[in-house]
C-alpha cells in the first residue's frame, strides 16, 4: 500500500481513505477471525475497565494520567491502563479459566513505525496449563490472521516469513551465542547478573556501552542491535528463556532459576507476543514491581503505585499461563504495511 506521509493529507481525505481501505477491511476479518478461533478453543471473551489505579509497573512503560472527581469535588488519581493484565488475572482468582481480552491500551513516549500511544492488545489466559501451551497458540493464530488476510506470507520491510510453518524455538541464551558471540549465562547467577561480564562480552562483540548502564541496559543493546532483527525471518521465532532479571511476571523456570518461562514471538524481526508461565507468588511479584518503581523513578523522577487489589487477588490466583499480542502489527505484518499508523481506522495526527 502506498506509505502517506505524516502531514500530507489526514486520514479521512477521500483519496487517501480509499487507498487505505483494503487493509482496513483486512483488519476486519482478521479480527473475526481471531475472535472465531478464541471460541472456538472454549475462550471466553471479556471487557475490562481502561481507568485503573495504577497503568502498571514496569520501569520503561509511561502511562496516561487522569483524575477521578468525586461529587465533592475531590480527587483522586487514576490511569488509563497499559495493559489489562493486572484486571484479567483478577477474573482468573474470581473463577474464570480460559480468557481473552480484545483491549485499547496506553502507552505515553511511544510513537514511531512500530509504536503509537494508543493500540490493541489480544491478551488471553489459561489456567492450569503449560506456557508451551501459548506457543501452539501462537502458530495456530499466525495461520488464521494469514488466512483472513489471503496471504501466504508475512511481510515488513523487505523481511518475510512464510505463515504457515511451524515457529523456530530459540532460547535467548541461543540466539546471544549464535548472533552476537556473547556466553549469556555465564553472566547470571540464579536472579542476577554480571554487570562487568556481560560489559566486557558486549564491548569484545563491538557493542558501544555506557559507564551507568545497568546489566539490563547492556542486555536489551545487544538484543536490538544485534538479535531482534534476526528473528523470525522466513519463519516465526520463538524466542525463549528471558533471563530471570527480564522475568517481568513470569516465575523462574524450575529447571535453571536462572531464566524465566518467558518467550516473545517475532515475526519478519518485529516482536510479535510477550507470553509467560505466569508468577503467583505475590510477595515476590510486589518485591519484583517495587524494584521496577525504584528503577522508575531513579531514570525518569517519577514511580506508579501498586495495585493493592491486584496483588491481593495474586495470592488466590491459580497457575496459569498467559500472553500479549499486538493485533495492530499482526495485521500490518499480515498486509505487508511499512508502518502501524496504516492500519488503524483513526490514526492520531
Amino acid at each position: 500500500m502506498t506509505d502517506k506521509s505524516p502531514g500530507s493529507s489526514p486520514f479521512w481525505a477521500p483519496h487517501v481513505h480509499a487507498d487505505r481501505r483494503p487493509v482496513l477491511l483486512a483488519r476486519g476479518r482478521i479480527t473475526t477471525a481471531l475472535r472465531a478461533w478464541f471460541a472456538g478453543n472454549d475462550f471466553v471473551e471479556v471487557e475490562t475497565g481502561a481507568l485503573a489505579v495504577s497503568p502498571g509497573n514496569e520501569t520503561h512503560l509511561h502511562g496516561f494520567a487522569t483524575s477521578l472527581m468525586a461529587p465533592d469535588g475531590t480527587a483522586s488519581p487514576l490511569y488509563l491502563r497499559t495493559s489489562p493484565e493486572f484486571a484479567c488475572k483478577k477474573l482468573l482468582a474470581a473463577g474464570e479459566r480460559r480468557i481473552v481480552e480484545f483491549a485499547k491500551v496506553f502507552r505515553n513516549r511511544e510513537r514511531g513505525a512500530l509504536h503509537v500511544p494508543e493500540f490493541t492488545l489480544v491478551e488471553w489466559y489459561r489456567v492450569g496449563e503449560p506456557y508451551t501451551a501459548l506457543m501452539a497458540d501462537c502458530a495456530a493464530i499466525l495461520k488464521a490472521a494469514a488466512q483472513a488476510a489471503g496471504t501466504w506470507h508475512f511481510s515488513f520491510r523487505g523481511r518475510s516469513a512464510d505463515a504457515y510453518a511451524a515457529p523456530e524455538r530459540l532460547s535467548v541464551a541461543e540466539a546471544f551465542g549464535r548472533y552476537a558471540g556473547i556466553d549469556l549465562l555465564a553472566t547470571l547467577d540464579a536472579g542476577e547478573g554480571d554487570r562487568v561480564a556481560l560489559a566486557r562480552a558486549a564491548i569484545a562483540a563491538g557493542i558501544r556501552i555506557a559507564d551507568d548502564d545497568t546489566w539490563g541496559d547492556i542486555f536489551s543493546r545487544v538484543l536490538v542491535e544485534r538479535i531482534e532483527q534476526r528473528l523470525g525471518i522466513g519463519r516465526a521465532t520463538i524466542l525463549d528463556e528471558y533471563p530471570a532479571m527480564q522475568a517481568a511476571l513470569a516465575r523462574p523456570s524450575s529447571a535453571d532459576p536462572r531464566v524465566a518461562e518467558r518467550f516473545e514471538l517475532y515475526v519478519c524481526g518485529v516482536e510479535l507476543a510477550n507470553g509467560f508461565a505466569e508468577l503467583t507468588d505475590a510477595a515476590e511479584q510486589r518485591r519484583r514491581l517495587e524494584r521496577e518503581m525504584a528503577e522508575k523513578e531513579r531514570r525518569y523522577g517519577e514511580r506508579y503505585p501498586l495495585d493493592e487489589d491486584f496483588l491481593a487477588a495474586l495470592a488466590q490466583m491459580p497457575e496459569a499461563s498467559g500472553i500479549a499480542l499486538g493485533l495492530d502489527r499482526l495485521v500490518m505484518l499480515a498486509t505487508g504495511a511499512s508502518r502501524i499508523d496504516q492500519v488503524l481506522w483513526t490514526p492520531m495526527a
